[in-house]
């Protein structure tokens, strides 16, 4: 194959994922102007420059961008948390650094946080199945994070998926009744990070009286 006929090749796979990230983008640009609630299709495709042809080749609806959109953004913050972590540092320094590089997400996409508290639970199904996907995703990342030998020399241990899934679903409560009562995401930081070495590290605690 020529160079020039590869080029024609890959040039559709390109256009695709630049017309896909376009559709994203204007509906971000769209819920930081108006809500999630008040965008339209129409909004989208006039803030992305392109045709409701073009979205509709891409998404079937409003609800399946949206879905896509917030699964990029929870791959995006997976990614950013799982790089700020040194793994070699000591496991609460550790827990810390990934508590931080959450919250910074959560601060740098403002919009997004306050429309997943609010408008996720509109979506029915699909919103349960985000949320599973998201979570099941959260967990994978921590669990990968603790399968080191500094994790495991601290005697820490690897925590439970169950476990985990507690810490996560407190952490992102905190998050959601923080910013719909006004406050800034940034503010529960210390918190956030100890009350997660605390359960993280409760399991090398003595057991409680009464305990198996």
């Amino acid at each position: 194959m020529t160079r020039t006929q590869a080029d024609q090749t890959e040039t559709p796979s390109v256009d695709v994922a630049s017309f896909r990230q376009r559709l994203l983008d204007g509906l971000t640009a769209s819920i930081e102007q108006n809500g999630y609630r008040n965008t339209t299709v129409a909004d989208i495709v006039r803030l992305a420059r392109t045709s409701r042809r073009t979205f509709y080749e891409h998404f079937s609806s409003k609800e399946t961008c949206f879905v896509a959109l917030l699964t990029d953004a929870n791959a995006e913050m997976i990614r950013q948390i799982a790089a700020s972590v040194d793994q070699s540092a000591p496991w609460a320094t550790q827990v810390r650094q990934a508590v931080e590089a959450w919250i910074g997400c959560a601060e740098s996409q403002q919009c997004l946080t306050l429309s997943w508290i609010r408008d996720v639970p509109s979506l029915g199904a699909a919103a349960r199945e985000l949320q599973r996907e998201g979570m099941a995703a959260f967990v994978t990342m921590i669990l990968a994070l603790c399968d080191t030998d500094e994790w495991r020399s601290s005697g820490a241990g690897q925590p439970s998926r169950q476990l985990l899934v507690m810490l996560l679903g407190g952490l992102r409560e905190l998050i959601a009744t923080t910013v719909e009562d006004g406050g800034q995401v940034g503010d529960i930081t210390e918190i956030a990070v100890q009350a997660s070495i605390a359960i993280l590290g409760a399991r090398t605690s003595s057991p409680l009286p009464g305990s198996p």
